[in-house]
């Protein structure tokens, strides 16, 4: 089955002749940033189709549909592209409706769909932007971090080798004084952490496989591990540092915080209209309950 004509003249006219898919692109691609967005009059024409004028307002109408992102163009081109876009849906829309195509109920069932969704799309971003304050992020961020249990993280460096034997010779060279990191360059056969001296950086328990979380956590600071063995090989472990983790600043959250409020937002306000609006299913569907957004 073919696209829409006016998903090939999309394609055609973006991709300057070459046809190109684009229903991949409309559904993953973020809304293309207006090129009009800095214009002070949207009523002011750039061009005329059969005398018929385009403004900078179409132009701005124009540039929000997902399908329409060129990401790597700069803006003049996205621009002229655009136009070139506009230009041809104008002339298109002027064949077809003097074909008389917009006078089918076919045609006025889809006008119908698309308004509804507009309006839809339109009332869903007022209503989030009423829940989506800064006083409403900043208290969910204070619930959130109040509700996190403390969590406690070492920093720790490794020597990773393959035999027990050769890690106790190590274990016993460190104990005796000797460079971790200078020992951990020579003979350790991770590759991650050998160039830093074996340094892994803090982590928490549940970030490492078992038997090494259970040995670094029982050490205390600049403590020398006995040889443990995991699936990786046999490791050497000096812990250097204990903390509790860190409760994430409030602007390191802010976006996953603005991504809950939206969606929180968004789910209230359908839930609300299902029970204030008299519906009914004649098709007798079987009921499932909403999932609600994860804190974040």
């Amino acid at each position: 089955m073919l696209p829409p004509v006016s998903t090939l003249l999309r394609s055609t006219v973006l991709a300057g002749g070459l046809l190109l898919p684009t229903l991949a692109l409309a559904q993953a691609a973020p809304p293309a940033a207006s090129p009009t967005a800095s214009a002070v009059d949207p009523a002011k024409v750039v061009a005329r189709v059969d005398g018929d004028p385009i403004t900078e307002g179409d132009l701005a109408a124009a540039s929000e549909d997902p399908a329409l992102a060129l990401p790597g163009t700069d803006e003049k081109q996205k621009r002229e592209l655009l136009i070139g876009y506009v230009i041809d849906l104008k002339l298109g829309a002027k064949a077809a409706d003097a074909a008389k195509l917009g006078d089918t109920p076919e045609f006025r069932k889809k006008i119908a769909y698309l308004r509804d969704k507009l309006l839809v799309d339109e009332y869903l971003e007022r209503e989030t932007q009423k829940a989506n304050t800064p006083a409403a992020a900043r208290k969910l961020y204070d619930e959130t971090v109040t509700s996190m249990p403390p969590e406690e993280e070492v920093r720790a460096r490794h020597i990773l080798v393959e035999g027990e034997d050769e890690a106790k010779a190590i274990a016993a060279r460190l104990k005796g004084g000797e460079d971790f990191a200078k020992i951990a360059a020579e003979t350790s056969k991770d590759p991650g952490s050998k160039g830093e001296g074996g340094e892994l950086g803090f982590f928490a328990k549940d970030r490492m496989v078992a038997p090494f979380a259970e040995a670094a956590f029982k050490l205390k600071a600049n403590e020398i591990s006995e040889p443990v063995k995991t699936q990786f090989g046999w490791h050497v472990i000096q812990v250097e540092e204990k903390r509790q983790k860190p409760v994430p600043a409030f602007e390191e959250m802010k976006e996953q915080i603005d991504q809950f409020l939206t969606r929180k937002a968004q789910q209230d306000v359908v839930l609300a209209l299902r029970k204030s609006g008299k519906v009914e299913r004649l098709d007798a569907p079987p009921e499932t309950a909403p999932t609600e957004p994860k804190k974040p």
